[in-house]
């Protein structure tokens, strides 16, 4: 009985909690269809340090220009994630957050992200994060952050957004798709080899037999129309061979140009990886910080990246070179500033170059 009365007081006890939830969850349902929007407020995450990238006003604006109503409409029917889908589309907003609290305040909270320099190269004006991120820079704010200038092309279009590695990817995946619809192009061709060997063997396999009362001089002619037979279709099937194997090594040309172009489009990668690095090195370093005013990034003839600095002191541009070997080319710069330059004048050379390894060469 005892056991009883327990399942009875446990039956009881979940539904009345069950209760519970449903008519406060009923509840705050209705407050929600009753209550509308009285204020939106934007909070700008790490707005002291990247003050002007995004303001409230701006995120107010994106969200009236979305046509997303706001104030005066019902806490349940604000479109929370149509709000967080227009922020989000500003390259320059990292995370976006919407939410209605209980008593009618629309809060929305932005994070920023961090650029790490901006490109104003050929075509391109863009924000870069330190993890590869580009967005173009916004018209109406700006941050303060090394600038590259010069003839650099980027592995990303202009008025890219996005990660510069997944845009990389995505057309080596391309290449993929494309050298492997080249393998099938191939197929007939091997089939066609194949085919073309089989009748070389076949030809190989051609012999006649004498007559037992065929004359000499017969047998004789036959052979040696068999001969020019044969002869005929050795021919037919070289040439054959040879042109199969020209579409064949034209194929696989094809392919091999794609490879190629997939290690150059690596090679972008990989500089545009060091520019970045190159410039947090110099950000990091508090004398080159304040020494360096530009950097100026070039594509050489054969696809290279290569650096120019232009100094705050003296009137030279100092030769920098590829991005290899950072530390050992700065020293050497800086001990030629400290052991040479002084004493010889810092408005003697026109530039100063550091791109061979171990030495400094000027030039009037």
């Amino acid at each position: 009985m005892r056991r009883f009365a327990n399942i009875g007081l446990t039956l009881f006890l979940w539904a009345f909690v069950a209760g519970f939830v449903f008519y406060f969850g009923h509840r705050a349902d209705m407050h929600r269809a009753e209550t509308a929007v009285r204020s939106l407020e934007v909070v700008v995450e790490d707005s002291v340090r990247n003050e002007s990238l995004v303001t409230g006003e701006l995120v107010r604006n994106w969200i009236a220009r979305g046509k997303i109503a706001t104030v005066g409409e019902p806490l349940d029917r604000v479109d929370l994630a149509g709000i967080e889908r227009v922020v989000r589309q500003k390259g320059f907003v990292d995370r976006v957050n919407a939410y209605v609290s209980y008593d009618g305040v629309l809060r929305v909270e932005v994070s920023q992200r961090r650029p790490a320099l901006r490109l104003r190269v050929d075509g391109y004006d863009s924000y870069v994060t330190a993890d590869g991120f580009v967005f173009p820079a916004p018209t109406l704010t700006a941050v303060y952050v090394p600038v590259v200038t010069g003839s650099y092309v980027p592995p990303v279009p202009a008025q890219y957004v996005g990660y510069a590695g997944d845009y990389i990817a995505s057309l080596v995946e391309q290449s993929e798709a494309r050298i492997v619809e080249m393998q099938h192009e191939k197929v007939p061709f091997f089939e066609k080899e194949k085919e073309i060997a089989d009748s070389v063997r076949a030809v190989r396999r051609m012999l006649i037999k004498k007559g037992i009362f065929e004359s000499h001089d017969n047998f004789d002619e036959r052979v040696a129309r068999l001969r020019a037979h044969k002869a005929d279709l050795r021919r037919k099937y070289r040439y054959e061979e040879r042109e199969n194997e020209r579409r064949i090594d034209a194929v696989t040309a094809r392919q091999e140009a794609e490879r190629e172009n997939q290690k150059k489009l690596h090679k972008r990668y990989e500089d545009f990886l060091k520019l970045i690095n190159f410039v947090k090195y110099i950000e990091e370093d508090s004398f080159w910080s304040a020494e360096i005013v530009q950097i100026v990034a070039v594509t050489i003839s054969n696809g290279d990246l290569e650096v120019e600095l232009v100094p705050r002191t003296g009137d030279h541009t100092v030769l920098f070179g590829a991005i290899e070997d950072v530390e050992e080319k700065f020293d050497r710069l800086l001990a030629f500033y400290e052991n040479g330059l002084g004493n010889i004048g810092w408005e003697n050379y026109r530039t100063i170059s550091v791109k061979y390894k171990g030495q400094v060469v000027c030039r009037k």
